[in-house]
């Protein structure tokens, strides 16, 4: 058996490596640092450190310090986001030097944005379940009074003037309006474990979901496809996700805006190896290597609404009721995936990592599964 090459290797590895030389230019990278710093190895070895990681980034005194030291340095939580590689990336960094190789350093990068993201999954669940029940409460204790009211509004009508009219009409309205949003909350309610659902081809889905959006509220945009062809099934409902993904789509064409001249959203998928999750309970960790991503090149999502954008009745928007997003991440959640958003004006990401499908799944139910909460 012949032994594999060191740039096998390197390869092989999932974390991001990089041989930095003596005036911090880049001389080698492996695979997961080209997708790291989504530049190839070709355009990367004409470039330094430096214009990848952030003014004063600690990673650039990290590197600095090891050729100083001449041993080991590791640096936890730093932050190397910005304008070329988005912003939010977290990652802890080990730098050791390369023996007598005149002031070249070994870099390694690991990510700590995803597995914080995917911790935060929990409270985007719970707060789904909350509207959960909180959906059945209006349900069963709104709506019928409502119903009542606006009965009696309209028999006051009948023998009101005009101007009592404008408020009876006025009372009616306002009753409609009150059951348009019960009936949005009521969307929350708990489907029936594995109800509708089967293997999905989830870019059929995106096809689908584009016409409809293309026809409509973004027919302002032009909608770019970037699908890995190979993409396994998933194992889902299809009427469910396609909510999901207009509900996506609609907030990315509102956050571009109806008057941008070069308004585009990009849609696309992706088959990512090493993503698992663990549920409480249970040893077993769940992979997760389907990726949807839904890209804008709008404005972006204002700082102060990022950490909740997820929860119920939290909207940036002057008349929204603040339920897409937590309608999209309780769908998500009930199909055993995570859903985050990296909010990076000009490229703001929703992605969603889901488990492709297996006859075992379909034995399973991803709906009442409890949620996740660590990765490996």
């Amino acid at each position: 058996m012949s032994l594999p090459t060191p740039e096998a290797m390197m390869n092989a590895l999932p974390l991001p490596v990089l041989t930095i030389g003596p005036d911090n230019e880049i001389l080698r990278v492996n695979a997961a640092a080209e997708a790291f710093l989504e530049s190839s190895q070709r355009v990367l070895e004409r470039k330094k450190l430096s214009d990848y990681m952030p003014f004063g980034s600690p990673v650039l005194a990290l590197v600095d310090e090891v050729r100083l030291r001449g041993s080991s340095v590791n640096e936890y939580r730093v932050d190397v986001g910005g304008p070329r590689l988005g912003m939010e990336r977290i990652v802890d960094a080990f730098a050791t030097p390369l023996s007598d190789a005149g002031g070249m350093v070994v870099l390694m990068l690991q990510e700590r944005t995803i597995a914080d993201k995917m911790n935060r999954q929990l409270t985007h669940r719970s707060a789904a379940r909350s509207v959960t029940a909180l959906g059945a409460m209006l349900a069963h204790e709104i709506k019928n009074p409502l119903s009542g009211i606006r009965g009696a509004a309209q028999l006051l009508e009948q023998s009101a003037d005009e101007d009592d009219r404008l408020l009876t009409r006025l009372i009616c309205d306002e009753a409609d309006r009150i059951v348009k949003l019960v009936e949005r909350v009521e969307l929350f309610g708990e489907a029936a474990p594995g109800a509708d659902r089967g293997p999905i081809n989830i870019h059929a889905v995106l096809d689908h979901v584009k016409r409809l959006v293309q026809s409509g509220f973004a027919r302002h945009v032009r909608i770019v496809e970037n699908y890995d062809p190979s993409l396994p099934p998933i194992y889902g409902s299809r009427d469910q996700l396609v909510q999901v993904f207009i509900n996506l789509l609609k907030n990315a064409a509102e956050a571009i805006g109806p008057d941008a001249l070069e308004g585009e959203i990009v849609l696309s998928t992706a088959f990512r190896t090493g993503m698992r999750l663990q549920t409480p309970g249970s040893s077993e960790r769940v992979s997760l290597p389907i990726e949807i991503a839904v890209r804008d090149n709008g404005p972006g999502i204002p700082d102060e609404f990022i950490s909740e954008m997820f929860d119920p009745f939290v909207t940036t928007k002057e008349n929204g009721s603040g339920l897409g997003l937590a309608l999209v991440a309780k769908i998500v959640g009930d199909h055993g995936g995570i859903i985050e958003c990296d909010p990076a004006p000009r490229r703001t990401t929703f992605r969603i990592l889901l488990p492709m499908f297996s006859e075992k799944t379909t034995t399973e139910t991803p709906a009442s599964a409890p949620p996740a909460q660590s990765q490996s």
